[in-house]
Parts: C-alpha cells; sequence; structure tokens
C-alpha cells in the first residue's frame, strides 16, 4: 500500500453515492454522479484547491444528472446522495450532498465529519427534537439536498471535528492531517441506519480492514438490511 503522507505519493479520490429513484434509476443516478465527478476532477484537477473541486465536481454531477432525467422519461426524478474524500500529502478534504456520510476512526473513537442533509438532522441543530426521538423518526430519511435536483444542491464542506464548531470553524478544518492508523470510512445510510459509530469503530479496532469491512456489511444485512449497504474504507499506513 502506497503511503498517502510521502510527498511523492498520488492523490487518493474515493466517491460513494447512493442511488435515490424508481426502476433503475437511481442506479442510473449513482452512476453518473461517480464518473461525473471522477471526469471533472481529472479535467480540473491542477486549476482548483481541494475543496473547490470538490464543490464543483459535485455540482457539475448534479447537472449531468437532472438534464438526463429530464431527456429520459422513465427517469425523472431519479438522483443520489454522494460523498467524496480527497486524500493528498496526508490531509484530508471532504464533500457530501445529502446523507451519504464521512467517518474518521482515531485512536478506536469514531468521529462523524460530514452532516447529513436530513430534516431529522435539521430538527437536531435546531433543538427541536431529542436524538433518542431521532433515532426512530417517520421523517428520518426526507433529504433536503441530493444530486439531481432541478436547483444546484448545497454542497457541504463542513468537516466537523466537533457539534459544538460554527459552520465557519468546521470549513476551515479542511486539510485535516491524517495520523498512521487511522481510518476514513465513507457509507451509505443503508449501513449507518444499521449499525452505529461506535460498533463501526470497534469492529474496526478488532479486525484486518478487509474483514472488517465485510463484517460491517454482514452485520448491516442481519439486522435488516433493508437499503443499498455500500462502504469506502482507507487505512493510512
Amino acid at each position: 500500500m502506497a503511503d498517502p503522507r510521502a510527498p511523492e505519493a498520488p492523490v487518493l479520490l474515493a466517491i460513494l453515492a447512493d442511488g435515490m429513484g424508481g426502476h433503475q434509476a437511481g442506479e442510473v443516478a449513482a452512476e453518473l454522479a461517480v464518473t461525473m465527478v471522477e471526469a471533472f476532477v481529472l479535467e480540473h484537477g491542477d486549476s482548483l484547491s481541494p475543496p473547490s473541486l470538490l464543490f464543483e465536481a459535485l455540482r457539475h454531477a448534479s447537472q449531468v444528472i437532472y438534464e438526463q432525467a429530464q431527456r429520459n422519461p422513465d427517469q425523472t426524478g431519479m438522483g443520489a446522495t454522494c460523498a467524496c474524500a480527497w486524500i493528498q500529502k496526508g490531509r484530508l478534504y471532504i464533500a457530501n450532498v445529502g446523507d451519504s456520510r464521512v467517518y474518521l476512526i482515531r485512536r478506536g473513537q469514531p468521529q462523524r465529519l460530514s452532516v447529513d442533509h436530513t430534516w431529522v438532522q435539521e430538527a437536531l441543530d435546531n433543538g427541536w427534537i431529542t436524538r433518542e426521538e431521532a433515532l426512530h423518526h417517520p421523517q428520518a430519511h426526507m433529504i433536503r439536498q441530493f444530486l439531481g435536483s432541478a436547483t444546484p444542491p448545497e454542497v457541504d464542506l463542513r468537516l466537523r471535528l466537533s457539534a459544538q464548531e460554527s459552520d465557519l470553524q468546521a470549513r476551515a478544518n479542511q486539510g485535516l492531517h491524517l495520523n498512521p492508523g487511522d481510518f476514513v470510512l465513507l457509507c451509505s445510510d443503508g449501513l449507518s441506519d444499521l449499525v452505529n459509530d461506535e460498533e463501526m469503530a470497534h469492529l474496526l479496532n478488532l479486525h484486518p480492514m478487509e474483514q472488517a469491512a465485510k463484517i460491517l456489511v454482514d452485520l448491516a444485512n442481519q439486522r435488516g438490511g433493508h437499503d443499498n449497504i455500500t462502504l469506502i474504507l482507507i487505512g493510512i499506513p
């Protein structure tokens, strides 16, 4: 495994998309999201900072998905959530739209870096509901932002290290230094709905990385597996 902290190491870009929409439209949207973000990064990677690049790439992908849905009636309304992680010279940059998440697991402790774009998250942030009420709230999956919407999504560049941080402070965390032994985990809500943050960290500490990834998926399936379960796991040597 190449050491992403080394000066000569290549950039690592991870893109996770979770489709929305009937029939196969969600799958089409998710595939388009990954393809378009990757293509935009390859074309513009030398001209923008990592946060700006991810922001523009996700906006571009959203527009492509929306335009394709307009041209194909059977894909009307399709969309995707998306989470991205960019690692360059040992620094982490993230961006997300929707409720796919980015975590940092450091010294056995989980830290959810991204912020969900859901009604429930907004209600939590505003103190309208408690965390206990949020766990089984009927509007838990009412997504506020997604790729493929008619208006450009609000791509989130907050990298949240503390619930007490302001949005400005969270965005200033971009370029977070990664340490040897850290894990960066991207996942769809199919995993995070059924396996909590502490369980994810515990299994990563208990098992080799590849085995832990399989166990996480198996555990979510054992608990119902009612949605697509996708994850990307990055280990820092």
